[in-house]
């Protein structure tokens, strides 16, 4: 268990509920107006002042997340423009040709892959050494998995999806490793296109294991899988080779809770107890509703409480209120746990109980 590596000593409760959020958060307006400035060619306008303008960013949210009183923080990713755009320009063998329509109104930069893919420039270990060296409390790090990588893009050059995959775990292996060398010890790995497809869970497992390999016990590893039907890879994405599953279930009213009550749930859970995509703050009691609904499946002691996905679409002050109620919420759920006040059937027992 690496869990309570994230305790913090002045913990006021027994009980333990790791709270901390998915990774993106609103970015402050100054800065999309720097980035702005900086594609613009007619101003002179530098990649150092844009780089000023990123590390303030980064400091400030940061900041804001340890008065939310998370206990693992995130720069809310402040750097990054978009989950697979980021990696994909900083991946040899990519390329970018024009933005494509998504859904709505939203456009997305899709990469194509023109070439065999290689590591080139590192990704995030920058990122995590300005983060770590700024936050008093232990920082997160999320990083997009292999599996969306490839689903999310263009593939030119590869026979199948899952061969390009598979040719990206290496890379991500190479990028972990290279954090944890610097200090990680809280990697979250993000696979939203997970449960959109059917029959892709074996993939994704195979990806995991090349990920995986040589990662130290001390580094919790996560898995972060939001949109889809869970009941396609649900029991089977406990053989995962990670110990925690951050899962968005709030957005759609908890419908899906009893997928992961039909088969023991044996590894950690993180669970959305707010909506990521709702811009209005819940109240408290709301949120302890919804911290209840994730003790009927794992014990306090393996529980993590998060929002259901990242928060960069909400306002700012709707994401920090949010935060805060949810930190709010779950310190009091532990004191009535303390207290034994809490009437909730006992989850089932952990493979390793």
């Amino acid at each position: 268990m690496t869990r309570e590596q994230f305790r913090p000593a002045d913990h006021p409760n027994d009980h333990f509920l790791l709270t901390t959020v998915v990774g993106s958060y609103p970015k402050p307006k100054w800065l999309d107006r720097a980035r702005e400035l900086y594609e613009d060619d007619d101003r002179s306008f530098d990649a150092d002042y844009l780089e000023e303008a990123m590390d303030d960013a980064a400091r400030l949210i940061t900041e804001e997340h340890e008065r939310a009183g998370l206990d693992a923080v995130v720069d809310g990713e402040m750097r990054r423009n978009e989950m697979v755009e980021y990696f994909a320009d900083r991946i040899d063998g990519y390329e970018f040709n024009g933005r494509v329509k998504v859904w709505g109104h939203n456009y997305f930069d899709k990469p194509s892959v023109v070439d065999e893919v290689s590591y080139g420039e590192e990704w995030l270990v920058s990122e995590y050494d300005f983060t770590a060296d700024v936050a008093a409390r232990p920082v997160k790090v999320p990083i997009t998995g292999p599996y969306t990588l490839a689903r999310w893009s263009f593939n030119e050059v590869y026979d199948s999806e899952a061969e390009l995959a598979y040719e990206l775990a290496k890379l991500v292996n190479t990028e972990i490793e290279a954090l944890v060398d610097a200090g990680a010890r809280y990697i979250q790995i993000d696979e939203p296109a997970l449960a959109t497809t059917p029959d892709d869970h074996a993939i994704v497992g195979e990806c995991l294991e090349h990920i995986v390999a040589d990662v130290p016990d001390d580094v919790r590893l996560g898995l972060h899988v939001c949109y889809g039907d869970y009941s396609r890879i649900y029991p089977e994405m406990l053989d995962y080779p990670v110990e925690e599953y951050d899962i968005e279930l709030c957005n759609g009213g908890y419908e899906q809770l009893d997928v992961f009550k039909e088969t023991p749930f044996t590894k950690d859970l993180a669970m959305g107890v707010v909506d990521a995509h709702v811009a209005e703050v819940e109240p408290v009691a709301e949120i302890k509703e919804n911290i209840e609904k994730a003790l009927e499946i794992v014990p306090p002691e393996r529980l993590t409480v998060s929002p259901d996905c990242g928060l960069k679409l909400l306002p700012r002050d709707v994401a920090y209120g949010k935060m805060e109620n949810m930190v709010t919420a779950a310190r009091e759920i532990e004191q009535e746990l303390d207290a034994g006040e809490l009437d909730i059937e006992p989850a089932a027992p952990s493979a390793d109980d």
